[in-house]
């Protein structure tokens, strides 16, 4: 097959892990750091947000964000992060990988700061402006997705790429990590300068007003990690792939990969030429001949997405009130605004040590070894096992005596959830799509996930509700309860294990060959010899 492919292209496929590929996995991985941070922090704050402006005089619980204003702080950021997935994966096809990273890095650091700056001081213009800037905050870290995992996956080497695009993408784990460090160090501040009693001893006072700047520092501080890496991603030069067979600029792919490779790479303008001319490999998105191909495909890497962030979601977004739930988080009342923060980021942060972090490498160790297929059916399997061991005998975990067993259950199911689908989906679309729609494609995917995020966090936040209604949160109709939750989340998972079998496995094989493009370079090839044969006779 090297003998069909680009010097250039195969000198990529064939390379030995250098330090470009670490460069590239820091550079990409801190904007994925950033996303998850941004994403999960909320979940830290939220019951802040509603001490401090939905307090009521002389109620029983502490103030809480109602149902609408809560769906929206809690999805208005996925809405941005679909948008902006299926906007800047098709802008990444259309002007480069290069161009457009640098765009998505600006907005996410612009609208971190911004989102934590909510302008007034009345809980309707303060959540509106929140509101707002999260979502132009989610557009720009939707635009991650599909750039981060094309330009990975177009630099690294066929023997270890997976293990390059799963570790970018690892790097959610310790931005997960990092929000929960970072709630607990600044709660523990402000407890310590302010302190403050528990809601039922004074409830006025123990929402100190200083606890308005804990909020807004922990969304704030999401911007740091991003800018660091604006100048490393402007002088990242653009992919090989893309220059080569997108923009048909020979010279430009082998002058950028001779000094990324430090070898030297000579420019094939006649090959590209031939490529550029070859009709068959010039179908669009929307033709039958890519339906023919890679429909099936596109239907594995959007569904069991999909599928996976429904479960994801609505476990890591709700979290917190599921230990309320099971009396690891005391019961709000007892505890002060502040003292809530930090519970709330201590069951974060363990979760995340225990669970999220090691599943995301064991990933990154693995991939290449057992492929994705295998960790992709893997992780929903035993997501469906563990969410059903937590579903049926959902009584006996809310017993004092099996909290830790819950716990551990639960973060095992995190665990497969990473070292399996949460890390697979979003490997594999960046590996089997033709280079010129790679970017759109895994935009798509992405955008079909967050859609399912956006079932499971809304759909998670009502349907967990009591089906008492005299036990549900204020302003909430009933519910089906949490053990119904988990029991649907279980046969969701037990989907996503049915159209695992959609999607293909690409360990060991190059783009081309994923793609298809390799058999058009066959073709291209034998016409040119069989033209050249004619002219000869």
């Amino acid at each position: 097959m090297a003998g069909d492919q680009l010097n250039v292209l195969n000198a990529l496929d064939v390379a030995k892990t250098q330090w470009y590929h670490f460069t590239a996995i820091i550079v990409a991985g801190m904007g994925f750091f950033t996303d998850a941070y941004d994403l999960f922090c909320i979940s830290l704050v939220t019951k802040l947000l509603g001490r401090i402006y939905y307090h009521v005089d002389g109620a029983a619980k502490p103030g809480n964000l109602p149902p609408n204003v809560s769906a929206a702080v809690n999805g208005v950021a996925f809405v941005g992060t679909l948008t902006g997935q299926l906007f800047f994966g098709w802008l990444g096809d259309k002007l480069g990988r290069k161009k457009v990273y640098g765009m998505t890095l600006m907005v996410m650091v612009i609208c971190s700061i911004a989102s934590g700056l909510s302008f007034g001081n009345k809980p309707k213009s303060v959540m509106t402006t929140l509101c707002f800037f999260r979502f132009w905050l989610g557009f720009g870290i939707g635009g991650d997705y599909p750039l981060s995992a094309t330009i990975m996956s177009e630099y690294a080497n066929k023997k270890t790429r997976g293990a390059f695009i799963a570790a970018v993408f690892a790097m959610q784990g310790f931005g997960i990590l990092t929000g929960g460090i970072f709630a607990i160090i600044i709660a523990a501040i402000f407890e310590a300068k302010f302190p403050a009693p528990a809601y039922q001893v004074d409830a006025l006072a123990s929402t100190v007003p200083q606890a308005d700047y804990v909020w807004r520092i922990i969304l704030m501080v999401g911007a740091l990690p991003a800018a660091m890496t604006y100048y490393s991603r402007s002088k990242m030069p653009e992919t090989a792939r893309y220059t080569a067979l997108v923009a048909k600029d020979a010279k430009l792919a082998a002058s950028n990969m001779s000094k990324v490779l430090q070898v030297e790479i000579e420019a094939e303008h006649q090959r590209v030429e031939e490529i550029s001319r070859d009709q068959s490999r010039q179908f669009g998105l929307f033709s039958k001949e890519f339906m023919k191909r890679h429909g099936l495909h596109l239907l594995g890497t959007t569904s069991t997405w999909f599928l996976l962030d429904i479960a994801f979601y609505s476990q890591n977004l709700f979290q917190k009130d599921i230990f309320s739930a099971i009396g690891w988080i005391p019961p709000a009342q007892t505890m002060n605004a502040i003292q809530e923060v930090f519970k709330i980021g201590r069951a974060q942060t363990l979760i995340a040590l225990c669970s999220t972090v090691p599943g995301y490498w064991f990933t990154v160790a693995f991939i290449d070894v057992i492929g994705r297929f295998a960790i992709q059916m893997m992780g929903f399997f035993f997501m469906t096992v563990f969410m059903f061991a937590l579903a049926i005998p959902y009584d006996h975990w809310t017993h004092k005596d099996n909290r830790i067993g819950f716990v551990v259950m639960y973060s095992l199911t995190f665990f497969f959830a990473n070292f399996g689908p949460n890390a697979t989906t979003f490997v594999v679309p960046a590996e089997i799509f033709p280079a010129r729609l790679r970017s759109t494609c895994h935009g798509i995917s992405a955008a079909s996930g967050k859609l399912g995020a956006m079932v499971g966090a809304f759909g998670f936040l009502y349907l967990a509700q009591s089906p008492d209604k005299n036990k549900t949160e204020h302003g909430y109709p009933p519910g089906i309860g949490v053990k119904n939750s988990l029991l649907v989340l279980g046969f969701v998972n037990l989907l996503g294990m049915v159209f695992t079998l959609l999607v293909p496995e690409s360990r060991g094989k190059s783009l081309e060959e994923m793609s298809g493009e390799h058999e058009n370079n066959d073709k291209s090839s034998s016409s040119n010899n069989q033209n050249s044969t004619v002219s000869a006779a």
